[in-house]
Parts: structure tokens; C-alpha cells; sequence
């Protein structure tokens, strides 16, 4: 937990319920807010998997804490767009799904000593979702108001751009949850043993 990625780590899921109170608050563009703090939430994800390879800190503890707060980042965005009707709740259902999902099949792993580490279609996925959060969030600002952003993003189809973020985000879902199930599946075979 010492090192400097174990801490970035960890400030990603404090960072998560802040996008659900930045929604609360009666602020202007409180849309761009949230957007921007999700951005740089997900973004620390790739940076403290860099520190982590550069100072050859990779610690178990790591392996597993990364992808979870990943999911509580992810997971907070989505319920948040859907309890406000900016996401369809059917996606966002099988988006979270997964995600315990695969959490279970790593608390599986864990028990048996073996760590599940975040596959390179894993990655791929988490990327698709924080494209389909950022996109539907900076589309429920330019719908209402008129303001400078506007007047930068307001040429992009954000409407299309987010509708089709979020398939493009459940497809990837699905099929890296499935690629991790295939790929463990000696996890199962060993527990039943």
C-alpha cells in the first residue's frame, strides 16, 4: 500500500462518489464538472500502472485494487446516468453484472492463491466505458444552456456519439468477460476438485 500507484489507486475510488454529488449540486455546468472529474479519475488508472512498472512496485495488492476501482468508478458514473434517465438501465445493468462477475471469478482465484491480472481486452473494455460515461455526460450538458463549450462541442452529433460509446461499451463488456471466464476457466476446475 506504500508505494506512490497503491495510493493513485486508492484516490480513484475516493474520486468515485464525486461524481454522483457533483450531479447533486445546483452548480452551473455541473455536467462539464463531472465529466472532467471522470476523465481524470480514469486517466490515473493508466498512470498508476506506469509508476507501478517503472519503480517495480507491481504488488499483488495492486493486481487486484486496480481493476476494482476501475469498477466503483465506472459503476458510480452509470448508476448516476441512469438514475438521472441519461443512460438505458438495460446496458448499465449488464455493464455492472459483468463487472461482479469478474470480481467474483478474481475472489475465486484469490482463495486458491492465484491473482487475475487486468487482461489487455480488459483494458480495451474499462477504455470503451469511460468513452460511453464521457461522452453521455458531456451530452446531458450540451443539452441544456448555452455557453462556451457549446460553442466548441456543440458541432459534434454527441447524441449519436454516445448512443453508439454505450453499445460499443456493452459489446466490449460482454466479450471481455467472456474472454476471462474462457481463459480461467482452470479456477473452477480447481475449486471443484
Amino acid at each position: 500500500m506504500n508505494s506512490v500507484a497503491n495510493k493513485i489507486t486508492v484516490a480513484r475510488i475516493f474520486l468515485s462518489p464525486l461524481f454522483i454529488i457533483i450531479f447533486l449540486l445546483p452548480i452551473p455546468y455541473r455536467e462539464f464538472w463531472a465529466a472532467l472529474l471522470f476523465v481524470i479519475a480514469a486517466s490515473s488508472d493508466g498512470l498508476d500502472g506506469y509508476l507501478a512498472r517503472k519503480s517495480k512496485t507491481v504488488t499483488t495488492f495492486g493486481k487486484f485494487l486496480d481493476p476494482l476501482a476501475d469498477k466503483l468508478l465506472v459503476s458510480a458514473a452509470l448508476i448516476t446516468l441512469t438514475w438521472l434517465k441519461l443512460a438505458g438501465p438495460l446496458a448499465v445493468f449488464i455493464i455492472i453484472s459483468r463487472e461482479f462477475a469478474v470480481t467474483g471469478l478474481r475472489v475465486i482465484a484469490a482463495s486458491q492463491g492465484l491473482v487475475i491480472a487486468a487482461s489487455k481486452l480488459g483494458k480495451a473494455k474499462t477504455l470503451s466505458q469511460i468513452i460511453a460515461v464521457t461522452s453521455i455526460t458531456l451530452n446531458a450538458g450540451l443539452a441544456t444552456g448555452d455557453s462556451w463549450l457549446h460553442k466548441i462541442l456543440g458541432f459534434l452529433p454527441m447524441e449519436l456519439i454516445s448512443q453508439t460509446a454505450l453499445i460499443v461499451a456493452v459489446i466490449m463488456t460482454l466479450v471481455s468477460g467472456l474472454d476471462y471466464f474462457i481463459k480461467n476457466s482452470h479456477v473452477f476446475k480447481k475449486g471443484l476438485v
